[in-house]
């Protein structure tokens, strides 16, 4: 199992009128593979937003392997 570090990013817009991406939460989750963690990430944003659907939040995804120093 690899650990990943999954973000769910949204883009707003600031008072001067400027889109800005922002993170909305970061989740850490041992999976198999990138695409296993993302849809563990998926579950456990909805499950702490109380949500049904992920994207009512975020407008994408990112998904990196979590980075051990040796």
């Amino acid at each position: 199992m690899s650990r990943f570090v999954v973000r769910f990013m949204k883009d707003v817009l600031g008072e001067n009128g400027r889109q800005s991406e922002i993170c909305q939460s970061t989740v850490e989750v041992d999976a198999s593979n990138e695409g296993l963690a993302t849809e563990l990430a998926k579950k456990k944003f909805c499950e702490t937003q109380s949500l049904c659907d992920w994207s009512l939040h975020a407008d994408r995804i990112q998904v990196r392997q979590a980075d051990f120093p040796s």
